[in-house]
């Protein structure tokens, strides 16, 4: 028999163990417009604005945008916006019903209707989770102003493809209306994101028209902000044993930790939710944090994911479970805690005590090659920033190099040892075709870092692709073993040779 979808009017039918939104939808009025409604958003901020609401503070209801598909949107509409939230951990799991998300839009379909969104006066806060290869960086992290869609939208302010179209526009027509800026706030993994998305704003706003250009410099805030919690992908097994335990039908539940963090600069001048209630830190600088977040849990991931691979594990606790890798992460955040400042009030050895546990969160199933997706845009931040800090500072790093070694010897391995596209770059076609070549490894971690822009111009970019290539050599002998024993790590574990 065909179950009934989860919507506003089969709510109150739900399970009492299922926590559903305490308030009336109907009174909540749009406050916030986010891009890039994935999984992520809608386990960490929605759930967040979730919580406001349910205390009353109904001006602040999600206006949802997809820059590109429509599956959120087709799954989400016939339910109302509604979806389950799934808390696990290995002791069980816990439901709650989130309605935060009011309505939601494909820009594609409908560029116009996301400006109207953004120029809707009510609409005081844009949040972005559009992930790092949305930016349109070029190597040397200015905008890539030959990118296709970023010269379509120059072209074309009206209907625009981009974050940066859409923004800007938005911000033009709300100055010329007379309209009080929306604060811009990012919750992706870039270093100091606000300051990020907001030079690269500018840029764009200047290739349109320099009184703008002054305007998003000067008059619109950019407050950065740290996000965490692990959020894996949904499969057909997660739907369906939710919808059992629903009664009703949920096309796009979410899976997640019981964890979560969000840390936020204060600079909101058009108003803000009161999230500190619930939760989120309110800081004068978010930095510290960020660093230790990117550095620590993202840069540990992405050595969990590319060596995880590499050594025929298929999600994180599974990988973090390998006697070897778990003590590859312990040397690896070692090296990134030196890079750490000293004077910022973080507690390292707390949070790393988290992400063990975090980490080998059974319940999770969190695939390494969701994580290992887009490295040439994620490395730069997590990884190579802490190693060209420890060579700055004469200090010892083995550990964190060979994550990009990691890194290139699991794309090269795609079509080989690991299947075709089991994970995505930007920069896929040429690296592909660089590493089909097998150049010697000194000239393939050079010519890669040429291509994804590694420590460009920096002075100790020649020791760091060394220092890779060694790696590199050795994963390319014997996979991880050979490179975990010249290491000095002990441990027996499946290998996959990367070429």
């Amino acid at each position: 028999m065909t179950r009934a979808r989860l919507s506003g009017g089969t709510l109150r039918s739900l399970p009492k163990q299922v926590a559903v939104p305490a308030y009336d939808r109907d009174d909540v009025a749009p406050g916030i417009v986010h891009l890039g409604v994935g999984a992520f958003h809608r386990a960490h901020q929605a759930a967040y604005v979730d919580d406001c609401l349910a205390a009353g503070e109904a001006g602040w209801g999600i206006v949802g945008v997809s820059l590109r598909s429509a599956d959120t949107r087709d799954a989400l509409a016939p339910q109302d916006g509604l979806y389950t939230l799934a808390i696990r951990d290995s002791g069980g799991e816990r439901l709650r019903v989130i309605g935060s998300i009011q309505s939601m839009l494909v820009a594609p379909e409908d560029p116009g209707a996301v400006l109207a969104a953004l120029t809707d006066p009510r609409t005081r806060i844009v949040t972005l989770t559009i992930t790092e290869k949305a930016y349109l960086r070029a190597a040397g992290g200015s905008l890539d102003q030959a990118h296709p869609d970023i010269v379509h939208d120059l072209a074309n302010p009206g209907s625009p493809r981009t974050a940066h179209g859409f923004l800007t526009e938005a911000l033009a027509r709300r100055r010329a209306a007379g309209t009080q800026p929306f604060t811009v706030l990012c919750c992706d993994n870039l270093p100091a994101n606000g300051a990020t998305l907001h030079r690269l704003l500018i840029e764009f706003a200047m290739l349109r028209e320099a009184g703008l250009a002054n305007h998003v410099a000067n008059e619109v805030a950019f407050p950065s902000s740290m996000v965490d919690r692990i959020v894996p992908a949904t499969t057909d097994a997660d739907r369906a044993r939710i919808g059992e335990e629903l009664g009703v039908e949920d096309a796009w539940p979410v899976m997640t930790e019981p964890f979560c963090q969000w840390v936020v600069e204060d600079d909101f001048p058009a108003g803000r939710p009161d999230w500190e209630k619930f939760g989120v830190t309110m800081v004068a600088d978010v930095g510290p944090f960020e660093d230790m977040k990117l550095r620590l849990l993202n840069g540990a991931h992405s050595g969990i994911a590319y060596l995880g691979l590499l050594s025929g594990h298929a999600t994180v606790d599974r990988a973090f479970a390998d006697p070897a890798i778990r003590q590859f992460v312990d040397a690896l955040w070692a090296e990134a805690i030196s890079t750490l400042p000293e004077d910022a009030g973080l507690d390292t050895s707390a949070y790393t005590a988290e992400l063990t546990q975090r980490f080998s969160n059974t319940a999770l199933a969190h695939r390494t090659a969701q994580i290992a997706n887009d490295g040439s845009q994620k490395l730069p931040q997590r990884i190579v920033a802490s190693a060209l800090e420890c060579l700055e500072a004469g200090t010892e790093l083995v550990h964190l190099t060979l994550v990009v070694a990691a890194w290139i010897a699991a794309c090269a391995a795609r079509g080989k040892a690991l299947p075709e596209g089991h994970f995505t770059d930007p920069l896929d076609a040429p690296l592909t075709a660089l590493l089909s070549q097998q150049l010697p490894a000194n000239e393939t971690v050079t010519a890669v870092f040429d291509l994804a822009g590694f420590a460009k111009d920096h002075a100790e970019r020649q020791t760091l692709i060394e220092l890779v290539a060694i790696h590199l050599v050795h994963l390319r002998r014997d996979g991880p073993t050979l490179a975990f024993a010249a290491l000095g790590i002990d441990g027996e574990r499946p290998s996959i040779a990367a070429d």
